[in-house]
């Protein structure tokens, strides 16, 4: 098993190197031997490229994390989200190149795409938790994957932008939040529908074992008044 220093120099040597390098050349044995461990600490640490972008994924999640603003616990839950995920931008920035070499990638490779939106949508759910809105079930899942992909849009954008202030990154993580806000309002909609449904399946089939019941009491082979029919 390798130690978590070892992970931390594998993950980080991963990083240094998508930064200068495309993400499909950057294989396990280059990183195993620039990091200058065993491949077989490199099989123990981490066994395919996909753990290290989940474990790249985990290390901003903790950032984002430790630095939550308490002070925002006032604020409606769009504010709160808003200002967890510039956050998270700034936890990036530090990686800026790695991050814009894993968007590359995502870009040019479908399948690599997925994968990365189901890592991303996990950091996701942590980031609605952040910011204190309470979602589970379905409906967390299809959250997440949505805000992930809303915020892989504001990342291609801070990637190409070079004002400090990010006036253009702010704009588009505000146009998707308002998409994120209609999604959620869509997706509430049809939970109360769901609810309906389910309580008038609950009700009829509550009433059919009530007919079910008066028909056993009131058949063919049974008295109005509920005592055995003559001759018996």
């Amino acid at each position: 098993m390798a130690t978590a220093k070892t992970r931390q120099k594998i993950l980080q040597t991963f990083l240094d190197l998508v930064s200068v390098h495309p993400y499909e050349d950057v294989s396990l044995t280059l990183i195993a031997e620039t990091a200058k461990v065993k491949l077989s600490d490199m099989r123990g640490a981490f066994a395919s490229k996909a753990q290290l972008v989940a474990a790249f994924a985990e290390k901003i999640d903790k950032t984002v994390l430790d630095g939550r603003d308490d002070d925002m616990g006032d604020q409606p839950p769009r504010d709160r989200l808003f200002d967890v995920l510039m956050t998270r931008i700034d936890a990036l920035s530090e990686h800026r190149e790695a991050v814009r070499a894993l968007h590359q990638a995502a870009r040019h490779d479908p399948a690599l795409a997925l994968e990365f939106n189901r890592i991303a949508a996990r950091s996701q759910k942590w980031m609605l938790i952040a910011s204190g809105i309470d979602v589970s079930g379905v409906k967390a899942t299809v959250v997440a994957r949505a805000l992930a992909i809303a915020f892989g849009r504001v990342v291609g954008v801070w990637l190409d932008e070079e004002d400090e202030g990010m006036p253009r990154t702010m704009a588009r993580l505000d146009k998707e939040l308002d998409r994120g806000s209609d999604l959620m309002k869509r997706l509430n909609g049809l939970e109360g529908f769901a609810r309906g449904v389910r309580s008038f399946l609950k009700k009829a089939a509550g009433g059919r074992g009530r007919w079910k019941d008066r028909n056993r009491e009131t058949g063919p082979d049974a008295d109005l008044d509920g005592e055995a029919p003559a001759g018996a």
